[in-house]
Formats: C-alpha cells, sequence, structure tokens
C-alpha cells in the first residue's frame, strides 16, 4: 500500500509533506472528528457506517462536515492503494481541513492481559469520536505502566465500561454480555456485528461481576475478535470457546459483506 503517503482536502501527497496550519484547532484544542476504516485486501469494510458515524460526530460538535467530500478523499487514496490490509485514518478539524493518511496494521496479539483504571466518560461527548483523544491514551499509557497490555474502564461507581480503543465483551455462565450504551460506551461499528451475529445481553457489568465471567474478549476495527487471557489477578482461557465462536462468526461476516 502507499503507507508514505496523505490527502490533505483531496490532494494526494507524500506524508512528510503534508501541512495544516499551527493555528487549526483540531491541533490546538483537539476539536475535530476521526474514523479509522479498516482494508482487506484494499477493500474497505464498512466504509459507508464509518462515514455515517463521522457524519453524526461532527452535528454532535456543531463541526461543518463535507461528507461526500471524505468519501471522495478515501476513494482517491484507495484509487492508488495496494492490495493489503491496512488502515485508513481520516479526520475533519475545526479549521475545515479534511486529512487522510494510510496506517500500518499494527502487530497481531493473541490475547491482551487487562488493567482497570478509573474513567469518567464526558456526557457531552456521547457517541462523538472526537480528536480529543488525550484521556484514553493516557489510561493506556497507565495500565502499560502497571504491566497491561491495555486498560479497561470502569467508572467511579464501579461499572465496567469499555477500553480505550475497542469495546469490551465478557461471558458468565454461558451469557454473552456487554455494557449498554446508556453507559456512555462509544456505539462502535464491530460491537454492532458482534450485536448481529451472537446473542448478546446488553446490560450494566460490574467490577464485582469481574470475579464470576468465564471469559472475555475485546472487538475493535483493527483487532476485529481478541481474547482477554486476566483482568488484573484473574487469569482467563484466552480465547474461550464463545470468543471463537464469535470471531469465526465476525469474521464470516466481514467476508460476505465484502462478497468473500
Amino acid at each position: 500500500m502507499a503507507s508514505g503517503l496523505a490527502c490533505i482536502d483531496g490532494v494526494l501527497l507524500p506524508a512528510l509533506e503534508a501541512r495544516v496550519p499551527v493555528t487549526d484547532e483540531g491541533l490546538i484544542r483537539g476539536d475535530g472528528v476521526f474514523e479509522v476504516i479498516r482494508l482487506y485486501d484494499g477493500r474497505p469494510f464498512a466504509l459507508e457506517a464509518h462515514l455515517a458515524r463521522m457524519e453524526r460526530s461532527a452535528h454532535g460538535l456543531r463541526l461543518p462536515l463535507d461528507v461526500d467530500a471524505v468519501r471522495g478523499d478515501i476513494e482517491a487514496m484507495l484509487a492508488v492503494a495496494s492490495d493489503g490490509d491496512d488502515l485508513v485514518r481520516v479526520l475533519a478539524t475545526r479549521g475545515g481541513r479534511r486529512i487522510g493518511l494510510f496506517e500500518p496494521m499494527p502487530a497481531a496479539r493473541a490475547s491482551y492481559t487487562l488493567g482497570r483504571v478509573t474513567y469518567a466518560p464526558v456526557r457531552v461527548l456521547d457517541g462523538i469520536k472526537s480528536l480529543s483523544y488525550a484521556a484514553n491514551v493516557l489510561t493506556s499509557r497507565i495500565a502499560r505502566e502497571r504491566g497491561f497490555d491495555e486498560a479497561l474502564l470502569t467508572s467511579p461507581h464501579d461499572r465496567v465500561l469499555e477500553c480505550p480503543t475497542s469495546s469490551f465483551f465478557a461471558v458468565t455462565d454461558g451469557v454473552l454480555r456487554t455494557a449498554p450504551l446508556s453507559d456512555h460506551v462509544l456505539d462502535s461499528i464491530t460491537r454492532r456485528v458482534v450485536l448481529d451475529v451472537a446473542e448478546v445481553a446488553e446490560e450494566p457489568i460490574t467490577v464485582a461481576d469481574l470475579e464470576q465471567i468465564d471469559e472475555a474478549f475485546i472487538a475493535s476495527t483493527v483487532v476485529e475478535i481478541a481474547g482477554v487471557s486476566r483482568i488484573e489477578d484473574r487469569e482467563l482461557q484466552a480465547p474461550g470457546p464463545l470468543t471463537s465462536d464469535v470471531a469465526a462468526r465476525v469474521r464470516a461476516h466481514i467476508a460476505a459483506s465484502l462478497g468473500g
């Protein structure tokens, strides 16, 4: 793929030559929106769902966005990409810039260990994928400082929410569960796919519930489905049988959506 390529307001150029003004409030205040789209053999999965969410995010921020122009940027980028399994990141800033970047897929992990980090969702940003992502990346750093692969975000009232860049699912007595959107978790594209292909109880999960779970996994555009091998000091089978089944169903759904 064209790993060193960027798109700025519809113009393709080397990523190292791409520029935005330092006065852009997307940089100064993190005022903007973004999406990350996965490519399979050069084909984007759930492109329209990502663009629809980006449009909703922009509306939530009162940010003017020409979603058709963003779609055109992506199409222009894909026209010069190879048939790899990679990522396309698209951003729109308060300064009026549209930015597109190719990113390589990170190395796959067989499973993840999760460390709890207390997190209070910003209610006014419910459902918005904004560029104000410092809190999310900080929670990841805090968890990694403690020796975990990733953070498991829990509310001050001990509700289990999600991970910084992925949804969290747990299995208790054969029942697959995930936090409801009313707990202010992200309406993830992959979360939707899991809900489509498997029977899932959308209900609050407490920290105490973590002591009773049989298996767990995370779900995101980048990892698809990945098992959780440990939460704090509690070891889990990873992947567990239900995790493996859901992973296969999600992969089949993606393949069918892309035409095989």
